[in-house]
């Protein structure tokens, strides 16, 4: 059934790209870019010896365009540090008939909490899925996997409704099923909207927003569900502070330490001082989160407090990040404090197509 519909859209797709609506004039862009994330670490586990690194966290490159009016495709990869290797972060065909309907189709982020649609390069915190909470979501690599999915863009009044819902790979996510991974996620927007796909986990002061969202994916009976909060207001023409909040449930169906079953939530909280210093502004950010591992016994919590101060040059293309993270287990796992800074550097450029 799964393949038959697939098969359909595909030939959908083809229909419309060979009628005479879509054969119409059209010059085909490109955009390229790349990212690279570094950072130094000081971690102190309990009772055992410091250890002070040097990583390269993260280096992508990007590639995006237009093909057609209506097609277009984006692929996009990602250093491996685990394996000193660059692997397929995105490889995806859009269809986008309207911001109400967009069809896509390959590797990506299945529809799931915001902190897997921001990754770390679109994170307001430097110190991202270290609590047990945030986009514990099973995947082939970075959150994504191989599939299709439609999503859209509504107006409800004054409130703004972005949802998706997609059917992806089982058998690559090592979650000991076959089958396939369906996912869905709603978003309301009240204030300002955000368009798109993936998403910002801040937008330093360029928007009001009021967004709440709830997000599940299902293998095999097995769940992994996620509510998730953002709240930012512009203030003293320049600043910003914003709120986010996320609660999450993994119940048989993806998670961390290797619990079949957890739950959890955070809350975080930053301000963006208005008042540029040097090249850049200064953002204070503080977060705390409390995760409970009941499966398989023992059961035990977490805690993780994080304190940062970030200095944001140009948004998500120039900031730096000094940052303070303390973990705390009641049993199982070894207490940790860690120490360090971060960088991240990003640019993008179209060399194809009208500017």
């Amino acid at each position: 059934m799964l393949q038959r519909w697939v098969t359909a859209c595909l030939a959908g797709f083809l229909a419309l790209g060979a009628s005479p609506l879509w054969a119409q004039t059209f010059e085909p862009t490109l955009t390229v870019g790349a990212g690279i994330q570094g950072s130094y670490d000081h971690t102190q586990p309990e009772g055992g010896d410091a250890l002070d690194q040097f990583s390269l966290n993260h280096l992508r490159l990007y590639f995006s365009g237009d093909i057609t009016k209506n097609i277009s495709a984006m692929v996009n990869t990602d250093y491996d540090s685990s394996l000193n290797t660059m692997k397929v972060l995105d490889a995806v065909g859009e269809f986008h008939a309207s911001p109400m309907f967009n069809i896509w189709l390959g590797r990506f982020l299945p529809p799931s909490d915001r902190a897997n649609f921001h990754g770390p390069f679109y994170s307001n915190e430097w110190a991202v899925y270290i609590d047990g909470i945030e986009d514990g979501y099973p995947s082939i690599f970075q959150g994504r996997d191989n599939g299709i999915a439609y999503w859209g863009d509504f107006k409800a009044g004054i409130t703004k409704i972005k949802a998706s819902v997609g059917v992806f790979d089982g058998a690559s996510l090592s979650t000991g099923s076959s089958e396939v991974l369906w996912a869905g996620r709603v978003q309301l927007d009240f204030w300002d909207p955000e368009n798109g796909y993936y998403l910002n986990s801040t937008y330093y002061g360029d928007k009001n927003l009021l967004a709440i969202a709830g997000a599940t994916q299902v293998q095999s009976g097995k769940t992994a569900t996620t509510v998730d909060f953002l709240m930012e207001r512009k203030v003293m023409n320049g600043g910003a502070f914003t709120i986010e909040s996320e609660f999450s449930r993994y119940n048989g169906l993806g998670g961390y330490y290797g619990a079949t079953k957890s739950e959890g939530g955070f809350g975080l909280a930053s301000f963006l001082f208005p008042k540029q210093i040097g090249i850049g502004k200064v953002e204070v950010l503080g977060k705390f989160a409390e995760s409970e591992f009941t499966s398989p016994t023992p059961s035990y919590r977490q805690k993780t407090t994080d304190v940062e101060i970030g200095y944001i040059i140009k948004q998500f293309d120039a900031r730096v990040f000094a940052f303070g993270t303390n973990t705390t287990f009641n049993a199982v796992q070894t207490n940790t404090w860690s120490a360090g800074l971060g960088l991240q550097l990003q640019l993008s450029k179209q060399i194809l197509g009208p500017k």
